[in-house]
């Protein structure tokens, strides 16, 4: 696979808020071949600058995943430019079985939308490989934040979306997200071993493993207070959330669907147990 020769393009989008942190980075690279990467919002001055940027030269139009901070942009940049969007699929595509069935019987998502919308002219499956003159990107599905989510290989680096991020831990929003899927998805990251990540929000993470393997480490001692907090005293995630987190009122909604998919993971192990349908007024006992 070809090395990177330089250092991506960065344009931060102006759409900072307590899920995307100081914004969406689009990424481009290459020099008479350019691939952008999460091409953003759908927002005037944003594309502008990704097109000047491009000067001209954009050829692929590259989708981590389809929430509306990532792909929303992408109709319009590629009607600007021709350049195709590709993407592991839609805004459902690649759900889990078990996601798959919540959203039949009714769970509904939260926290991040989703670009309902988004319809890429081309599909991109795990292990596929684009290849110009100037780059070679591999593709590796990567689930677990949303079922479609892709990182793209360049070289020692991976572009991982908003699978790992710096400054904070990803949101799990089911039946979007699956924390058992973005278990499989950080282990298989670490196991790539990468000089370095660049997420689409935050800083690029230039100690990738220590911080994967915190990733993992964080979400098990997550389970445990769950667990613990549930043999005390049965509980909604709702309630759960207001026991066990400390957090700004602005993200008590994200981390209740977090809890919530710490639930549905235990409950598939056998760990946990409940009456009626998913959803935030369920109450979870202990097995």
């Amino acid at each position: 696979m070809n090395a990177p020769v330089k250092e991506p393009l960065r344009i931060l989008a102006p759409n900072p808020s307590p899920l995307t942190g100081p914004g969406t980075t689009t990424f481009l690279i290459g020099q008479r071949h350019v691939a952008v990467i999460d091409p953003g919002p759908d927002d005037d001055a944003h594309l502008e600058a990704v097109l000047q940027a491009g000067r001209g030269c954009i050829s692929h139009i590259l989708v981590t995943h389809a929430h509306m901070d990532h792909s929303a942009g992408a109709a319009r940049l590629s009607q600007r430019t021709g350049a195709p969007v590709l993407a592991f699929g839609g805004a459902t595509a690649g759900r889990s079985p078990v996601m798959t069935r919540l959203a039949a019987e009714g769970l509904e998502g939260g926290g991040e939308g989703l670009d309902l919308g988004f319809a890429p002219d081309g599909l991109l499956a795990d292990g596929a490989v684009i290849d110009t003159p100037d780059w070679t990107l591999r593709a590796l599905h990567t689930p677990g934040h949303c079922g479609g989510h892709l990182s793209f290989e360049w070289g020692r680096t991976i572009f991982c979306g908003d699978l790992v991020m710096a400054w904070s831990s990803t949101l799990i929003s089911p039946p979007d997200g699956d924390l058992t899927d973005y278990l499989r998805s950080v282990e298989r990251l670490a196991g790539l071993a990468p000089d370095r990540l660049l997420p689409t929000h935050g800083a690029a993470i230039e100690a990738p493993l220590p911080r994967l393997r915190d990733l993992i480490e964080h979400r098990r001692a997550r389970t445990a207070q769950i667990l613990a907090a549930l043999r005390q005293q049965p509980d909604t995630p709702h309630g759960l959330v207001r026991r066990i987190y400390d957090v700004h009122p602005r993200l008590l909604v994200a981390a209740e669907r977090n809890v919530l998919a710490h639930l549905i993971a235990l409950t598939q192990l056998g760990a946990v147990d409940f009456e009626g349908d998913f959803s935030a007024a369920t109450i979870f006992t202990p097995a």
